[in-house]
């Protein structure tokens, strides 16, 4: 046995296990006893399922994901991996099982006989499952939680094809045994999207964790305005039926994004210090960032990507991939909580100190960006500040850095005179004036130039 394998939490594993498996069989059993005793459960299916082939012989890929349910405890690290993980799977069985029970559904149509070594399986089935606990689908949230855990401990090639195979079997063979209707797919989906990103494996505060009431009356309208843009969806997702039902995913998208913005503030949209996403919550702000995303070329796409305030220094939108690499591959600085720099520029050094669209930031995290431009500057390349639009955040980004470091000794009003003859379409208002006077007064406290996120203590 090797040091590392010996450190490993093995009894804390087992603990975690012997929780997790009477915890689901009871939990989904009584989910499943409550549908029964209704008398009458609706269905949600579409007419064309019916067209879906019936493939016994798909129930061992259904059943494997309790093997890999059962080993994945034991395969972690340490203890704060274990442990985020199981939060995971709990997590999915707790809110699965709620909506279970909130609305409970069942499968339309009954399973043909099953013979042969596959008629086994179905009977152990059936000895706890009934045709309810449909949507969202435990067994696709679970997948991808497993998924997303195997893919890490993995590094061939060969052997993340397979998984990635192989999961992709699991998740299809909850229609090929006939055990769910097709929404219950993306519902599951994004349920184990929202515990991955609830979750977070790496060493930072998890969102819920993070959680902290707004005091700025801003970011509550803009919190509202998001709420009831995923409500109205939601409704019009449930009225329309058949395909509207997709209006869903951007309904939960604009819900997170109105969390973000009543409590969980930048770290909700989980960008990482070099500008780029966590992978789930690439996905679940997904139809957030196509929009952010177009209004931003809608309102930029006219005007220069980036115009020069200093010798060395830039100031402009989020460039894409072409529009840095024609300026010469600078390195950026990223203001944008909500969209991701290109991964090229990514990987070439960018900083990101992420602030919510059309809020002001607190001083603190202004200073912080100001520090990340000098330090960017201290490596001797050009220099690339953006935002979405290049007309607030990192504009008032850099006339902090201007007061600061550029032209040291000037006046807010001449700081912000020579990033407006640059960039005149620069929007600061009176608010965003006093946070940069607090940023770059003297007796402000120094920030550093890394935005490395929140760290857990170590267990």
């Amino acid at each position: 046995m090797t040091a590392r394998s010996a450190r490993r939490p093995w009894r804390r594993a087992a603990a975690w296990l012997a929780l997790l498996g009477p915890l689901f069989y009871a939990t989904y059993g009584f989910a499943n006893w409550w549908a029964a005793s209704r008398a009458q459960v609706p269905t949600a299916a579409f007419a064309w399922e019916r067209g879906i082939p019936f493939w016994p012989w798909t129930i061992f890929a259904y059943w494997s994901i309790n093997v890999f349910y059962a080993l994945s405890p034991f395969l972690a690290h340490d203890r704060h991996t274990l442990d985020r993980h199981v939060f995971r799977l709990l997590t999915a069985t707790v809110l699965a099982v709620a909506c279970f029970l909130l609305w409970p559904l069942r499968f339309g149509f009954g399973q043909p006989a099953v013979t042969g070594a596959p008629a086994f399986l179905f009977d152990a089935l059936r000895g706890f499952d009934q045709p309810f606990n449909q949507a969202p689908s435990l067994h696709i949230a679970l997948a991808v939680i497993l998924w997303d855990w195997y893919r890490r401990l993995l590094r061939a090639r060969w052997a993340r094809a397979v998984l990635h195979a192989w999961a992709f079997a699991i998740c299809a063979s909850v229609l090929t045994t006939w055990q769910h209707h097709f929404v219950d797919i993306p519902t599951g989906a994004l349920l184990g999207l929202v515990c991955v990103w609830l979750w977070p494996l790496e060493r930072v505060v998890s969102p819920l964790r993070g959680w902290r009431l707004a005091r700025d009356p801003q970011r509550w309208m803009l919190a509202a305005l998001y709420a009831a843009a995923a409500g109205a969806l939601l409704a019009a997702a449930l009225h329309l039926d058949s395909f509207a039902l997709w209006l869903g995913w951007p309904a939960a998208s604009l819900a997170l994004v109105a969390a973000n913005y009543a409590a969980l503030g930048e770290r909700g949209f989980q960008m990482d210090g070099s500008g780029r996403m966590r992978w789930a919550a690439r996905w679940l702000f997904g139809p957030y960032r196509c929009a952010a995303a177009a209004n931003a070329w809608a309102w930029t796409h006219r005007s220069p990507a980036s115009v020069e305030v200093l010798p060395g220094l830039r100031l402009g939108k989020l460039p894409t991939g072409a529009q840095w690499q024609a300026a010469g591959r600078p390195r950026l600085v990223s203001l944008c909580a909500e969209l991701q720099v290109p991964h090229a520029a990514a990987a070439g050094g960018a900083r990101c100190v992420p602030m919510l669209d059309l809020v002001v930031p607190p001083p603190r995290r202004l200073r912080r960006a100001v520090a990340a431009i000098e330090a960017q500057r201290r490596a001797g390349e050009a220099v690339w500040v953006c935002c979405a639009l290049g007309v607030s955040r990192s504009a008032a980004t850099v006339v902090g850095w201007l007061r600061l470091h550029g032209l040291p000794g000037a006046t807010g009003a001449a700081a912000e005179a020579r990033v407006r003859s640059a960039r005149p379409q620069t929007v600061l208002r009176a608010a965003w004036r006093t946070a940069i006077d607090r940023a770059t007064d003297p007796g402000f406290p120094p920030a550093a130039a890394s935005n490395r996120p929140l760290q857990e203590r170590t267990p």
